[in-house]
Parts: structure tokens; sequence; C-alpha cells
């Protein structure tokens, strides 16, 4: 045991500056060999009396002992996707997000992977935004034209180029008539209830035998018509087993404003034809989707065959979802504008501009996508797990400091006037805060009757009354946070991840921490300071 405990001692020290810290030895020591807790009493008495021994020597004398002693190799987690098919040239990928309003945690993931692909490849990705006009309950925003290209450059993800659909019309008009030439798309005047009956019994309406000349005549006037009156609709086998592939609907009448180019145009195509046109276009070799598009990649296999391209890769992945959170665009659009949400960066969009606001690192987003390769099962996750992610690269660097929140005064009988230095970290030498105590203290648990407390870097007492200074691991003292009572201490406000706002006190230190800066409120959570105010902090809540 001893040897033990003098290897870790001297790692731990001559990787801090030569000063050992007790928990972190202890940690590596019960992680090697979780026996010892059997014997917690002696093993703590005997990393005190080694911690000083190794603290007292140079760290020159330090690193010479160490060179004893060998260490398991830690093994980096590597997350690798699988090969791509069908590779004979440059990749190309793209993503296409819908406008209606940045990207969320959920968008990420095949953002990240049509990215990883294009790295991996040393191709090019694509950005794609599908601005087509949408439907009612699904508007575009204005604002996602910026907000979607700054989350993407925020999580390190390169895109060539931007194409934006609404700059593409004509094309698509062009590609409109050849496919009416081609008798394989006809202009409809059914109305969407006698279009689902048709399709659900497999009945051909009148529309569809139209000729080529009275479809392209018909097509040129939907440009004067109001909107629903036509649309243009591709022909498909009406014995099609799923009933929704049986004469799509490829293009239709919009009255409605474009926020990016007004009323221009007012004959729009769907996304299956827009895609299909595009992807073959722009050069588009891999696409990674969805597997709820999966209609939607067998209409663009439908397409490409009519116009005789070739077909490109498509690769559906699984939804991700995260378990207690519902990711909507289209939900959080309806909030932010009622003004139930603060903004986009409200942490309840968990927007990715929301999760750099709260201090969520986009390497951490990143790992936590790839983290699930590149599968058609459906992933259901705690967004801890994100978190987790998070903390392996936020928790070696992060200063602590204590708030109280619901604070309750107490006064402790018999307390010594103490000046105490607490560590900013329990690992690396970033230096102290300083206090000074005296007998009342704010305190956010519960103390109960009976009960052995120890306060943080300060004392031991029970009932109220002070007991001992010193670490005293057989008192089984429960270990808590606290404040000196005192006018210097600061005001607090956290918003947290659903919304709420906390306000609590702090200590007088945190004053010298800078906006933007993730700190840790000790035995509570990580948080991100969002701005300094006159009498008060705010900081987002980061997590636990």
């Amino acid at each position: 045991m001893k040897d033990l405990i003098l290897k870790y001692t001297l790692k731990n020290a001559s990787d801090y500056n030569g000063k050992a810290n007790f928990n972190s030895v202890l940690g590596k020591i019960l992680s090697e060999n979780p026996k010892l807790k059997e014997n917690i009493k002696d093993l703590v008495k005997e990393i005190n009396k080694t911690i000083k021994e190794v603290n007292s020597l140079s760290l020159e004398e330090q690193k010479s002992k160490l060179e004893n002693y060998t260490f398991k190799e830690v093994k980096k987690e590597e997350h690798v996707l699988p090969k791509l098919q069908n590779v004979s040239g440059e990749v190309v990928t793209r993503i296409a997000p819908y406008p209606s309003g940045p990207l969320h945690i959920g968008n990420a993931r095949p953002a990240i992977l049509n990215d990883e692909y294009a790295k991996m490849y040393h191709g090019k990705m694509f950005l794609v935004i599908d601005d087509t006009i949408g439907s009612i309950e699904k508007p575009i925003l204005k604002e996602a034209y910026k907000l979607i290209p700054e989350g993407l450059k925020w999580l390190k993800i390169k895109f060539s180029k931007i194409y934006y659909k609404s700059s593409r019309l004509k094309i698509y008009y062009k590609y409109a008539e050849e496919i009416i030439k081609l008798d394989k798309a006809y202009v409809c005047f059914c109305s969407p209830e006698k279009l689902r009956e048709n399709r659900a019994n497999q009945i051909e309406c009148n529309c569809r035998s139209a000729s080529v000349k009275e479809n392209l005549d018909n097509w040129k006037k939907m440009f004067k018509m109001k909107e629903g009156k036509a649309t243009l609709r591709i022909k498909t086998s009406l014995q099609h087993p799923n009933p929704a592939f049986r004469d799509r609907v490829i293009f239709k009448i919009s009255d409605r404003i474009h926020p990016k180019v007004g009323k221009k145009y007012k004959v729009w195509p769907l996304l299956d034809f827009s895609w299909a046109v595009d992807d073959h276009l722009l050069g588009i070799t891999h696409i990674i989707r969805g597997k709820e598009l999966m209609i939607e990649s067998e209409m663009e296999k439908y397409i490409w065959d009519i116009f005789k391209w070739p077909h490109q890769e498509i690769i559906h992945t699984g939804l991700l979802q995260i378990s207690g959170i519902k990711l909507s665009k289209s939900k959080s659009q309806q909030e932010v504008m009622s003004g139930k949400y603060i903004g986009w960066d409200d942490p309840r969009t968990f927007s990715l501009q929301s999760l750099e606001r709260r201090g969520i690192r986009p390497e951490a987003i990143r790992k936590f996508c790839l983290s699930f390769g590149l599968t058609q099962t459906e992933i259901t996750v705690p967004i801890e797990n994100l978190y987790i992610e998070n903390k392996k690269l936020i928790d070696k660097t992060t200063k602590r400091y204590f708030v109280v929140f619901n604070s309750k005064k107490i006064k402790i009988e018999n307390a010594p006037k103490l000046k105490v230095k607490a560590p900013l970290h329990p690992e690396n030498n970033y230096g102290y805060r300083n206090f000074t105590t005296g007998n009342e203290f704010y305190v956010q648990d519960k103390i109960e009757k009976n009960k052995n407390y120890r306060f943080m870097h300060l004392f031991n007492f029970k009932d109220n009354k002070f007991i001992s200074q010193e670490l005293d691991r057989s008192l089984d003292a429960k270990l808590i946070h606290w404040l000196p009572v005192s006018k210097d201490l600061v005001n607090v406000e956290v918003l947290m991840d659903d919304g709420q706002v906390i306000k609590g006190l702090g200590e007088n230190n945190l004053k010298k921490v800078k906006v933007n800066k993730i700190v840790q409120f000790e035995r509570q959570f990580f948080a991100k300071l969002d701005k300094k105010e006159k009498n008060k902090l705010i900081f987002w809540f980061t997590h636990k």
C-alpha cells in the first residue's frame, strides 16, 4: 500500500508544480485498488503523511524518484466512422437545413457526419439553405440565414460554399418543363382532399390524361393562378405500395412573401424535386440524411432515372432523440416570437447558440455526435452524455468558488476566528481564495441535529457547536459549502436550463471572474459568467 501511495503522490506532485493534492491522490489509488476502501482511516493517514514528505522535496527530486515507477498508458477512446462506399473521385457532401431557426443539438449530428466524411476523404461540403417556401405552420425565419452558418462555424464545420434554393428557382423551372415534355408530370387541379382520396383508392384523376402540350400550357398558367388552384404532380405507379409515393406533388403555388426574394416567385418546388436536381448539378457524391426521409430518397432516385442521371450514394441514419427534451425549431420559433423564450439562444431551445452561451464546447458536441457512429438504429440518450463529454474538457481548468442559494444564516458556538485559504482548483496550482471567518455563516444545506458536518476547507461542527479544525475522517462528517456573513458578498443570479432563474450569494472573489469564463460553484454545478451588473453577477447554467 505504501509504495502505491508514494507512486501516485509523486506523480501528482510532479504534474502540479511540486505540490500533491489529497483528493487527486486518493482518487487515483482507489481507482487502481478499490479494496483499500475497507481500511480508509489508515489509508487517509498514510496519504497525508506521504504528501507531507513528498511536498517537502524539490520538483527535481520528485521527478527523479518518479522514474522508478511505470504507469499504464491510457488509450484515448476514438470513434472511427466506417468507410464510404463507391468512392471514385472527390467526395462531395452537403447539408441542407430548412431556415426556420438556428440549428439545434439534434441537427448537429448530420452536419458533423457530413463534415467528418468530407475531411476524411479530403473532399468538400456544401451548405445548401433549403429555403423553398415551406408552409404556413413552418415559416422561414429571416434571422436563420445568419444563425445557421454562424452555428456551423462555431462547431468548426467547414463548408466550401453556400447555396440558397430561393436563388435557383429558374433552374428548377427548366427541369420542370423538361419532365413535363417527357410526359412524366402533369398539372393537377384536384383539391388536396380529392388527391388523397384518389391516392388511397389508386384512382387516376382526369388531369393525369392531359396531353404534354396541355400540361405545358397549364404549367405556364400556374404562374398567374391563385394559391391552391393547381399543383404539378409527378407520374408514378398508382399501384405503388406506399400511397404517399403515388403521383407526389413536386411544385405548388404560394402567395406568401419570401423573406429573401419577396414576391418574385409564386411557384415553388417541393423538397424531393429540388434535392434531386441540386444533388445532381452540384456534384454531390454522398448524401447522409435521416432515415425518416427514405421516401424522399426513393423519389430522388425516381427523378434521376427519368433524366437518366447516375445515382449518388445515399446513407440513412437513425433519429437522435434526447430523453426529456423536445427538439423542434418550429416550436422554439413560436416560443421566441411569443416572448416566452428570451431569444434564439434561450437554453430551452438547445440551439447551438444557446449551448455556446451556456459554456458547452464545440469539441464536446462533436465527440457526443460521433459516439453514435453511422447507424440506422433509433438513438435515445440522456443529455447528460453530452455534459460528460464537456466536463472532460473543462473540469481540469475551471476555478472553484462558493455560492449559496436559498441562504440560511447560522451561528457556530465557539467557532474560532480564522483566516483561511481555499484552493481555486483541487489539482492545478491556480492560487487561493482568501476568507476571514467569525461565528456566523450562510449555508444552503439543511442542518440536522446530532449530525456531524464539516465546512469545506474550514472546520467540523455538530449541533451548531465547533468540534475541531483538522480533517478527521472518523467523524464521518457531511461536507458542505458555506459563506462567512459579510458585507463583501456578491449577489448571484443563474439562468438554468429549464428557463428558471435562481438567486444566491457568492464569495467576493467572483468579482475577479471575467465575462464568458466558466466557473464551478463547489458541490453544485458549472456556470458561465454572462454579464456583470452593478449589484450582481449573472451566470448561465452549464451543467453539473
